[in-house]
C-alpha cells in the first residue's frame, strides 16, 4: 500500500499506469494501490492539468505527453546519450539492427536511448526500461566490469525464459568469459527468440554505458556474432571518444 503524502502517490499512479499495457479506469488504479476512489480521481485530476495523463475516448487514463518533453529534456542533457546519438543512427542504418544505449542510473540499469533496426524487433524493450542485471548481455557486463555498482534482486530470482543464466556457478563462468573478452552476449535469456550482444563504453577504464545489438536469433546467429562484436565493440570505443571530446 503506498504510503507518504500526495507526492509520492502521485508518482505511484503515473508509475502504475507507465507499466500497464493499457490505459486504466480510475476504479482500477485505486485498486492496485490500495487508494480510495476521491483520492484517486482527485490526483489524477492534478495531473491531468499538468498534462502527465491523458484520457481517452473511453474515459481512462494513460501517460501524458508531458512526461515525453520532461524525458527529451533529460534525455537531451545526458552527455552520454549526446555522444551516443550519432553512433546509434550510423550502427542501426548500416547493421539493421536494433541498437540500444543503457546505463547505471539511480541504482538501476535503464535503457537511455535506441535506434530501430528493420529486423523484427521494433518496440521492445522502451527507452527508460529497467534491464535485469543476469538475463541481458548489458546487464552481464556491469555485473563483470562494475560488481560493485550493481547488485543481484533481492528474493527469489526467476528464469525469464528455460535458457536463462540463473546466479550460481554457470553465472560466475559467464561473467569469468565477459571480463576475459570484453563483451557480453544474451542468447534467448530474456527473450525467446532474441539474441542481444553488449560491448562497453569506458572512461579512464570504468564502465559508464554499454552499447548492445539486439534482433532475432535468427539473423544472428552464432556463426555471425564475430562481426557483430567487433562492430558493436567499435561503437563503445566511439562513444567513449565523443564523451573525452577526441571526435567533433
Amino acid at each position: 500500500m503506498p504510503s507518504g503524502g500526495t507526492v509520492e502517490k502521485a508518482l505511484d499512479i503515473l508509475y502504475c499506469l507507465h507499466e500497464s499495457q493499457a490505459p486504466l479506469g480510475v476504479t482500477q488504479i485505486g485498486r492496485s494501490l490500495s487508494l480510495p476512489k476521491s483520492t484517486t480521481y482527485r490526483l489524477l485530476a492534478a495531473l491531468g492539468r499538468r498534462g502527465l495523463v491523458d484520457r481517452d475516448p473511453r474515459g481512462r487514463y494513460q501517460p501524458g505527453m508531458a512526461l515525453v518533453t520532461l524525458a527529451s529534456g533529460l534525455l537531451e542533457r545526458d552527455p552520454v546519450v549526446v555522444a551516443a546519438r550519432p553512433v546509434l543512427e550510423e550502427q542501426a542504418r548500416a547493421r539493421g539492427e536494433t541498437i540500444f544505449l543503457a546505463a547505471l542510473r539511480s541504482g538501476r540499469i535503464l535503457v537511455l536511448d535506441k535506434e530501430e533496426g528493420s529486423g523484427f524487433l521494433r518496440a521492445a524493450p522502451r527507452v527508460g526500461t529497467e534491464l535485469p542485471v543476469y538475463a541481458t548481455a548489458i546487464g552481464k557486463l556491469y555485473l563483470a566490469l562494475a560488481p560493485d555498482a550493481v547488485s543481484l534482486p533481492e528474493g527469489p530470482i526467476h528464469a525469464f525464459t528455460p535458457l536463462t543464466c540463473l546466479p550460481g556457478p554457470a553465472l560466475d563462468r559467464e561473467l569469468a568469459r565477459v571480463r576475459s573478452q570484453g563483451w557480453a552476449s544474451n542468447l534467448d535469456e530474456w527473450i525467446l527468440g532474441l539474441t542481444g550482444l553488449a560491448a562497453p563504453v569506458l572512461q579512464a577504464g570504468r564502465l559508464v554505458a554499454a552499447v548492445a545489438v539486439a534482433g532475432a536469433s535468427s539473423r544472428l546467429p552464432p556463426r555471425e556474432h564475430g562481426r557483430f562484436v567487433q562492430e558493436i565493440l567499435a561503437a563503445g570505443r566511439a562513444i567513449a571518444e565523443r564523451l573525452e571530446g577526441r571526435v567533433a
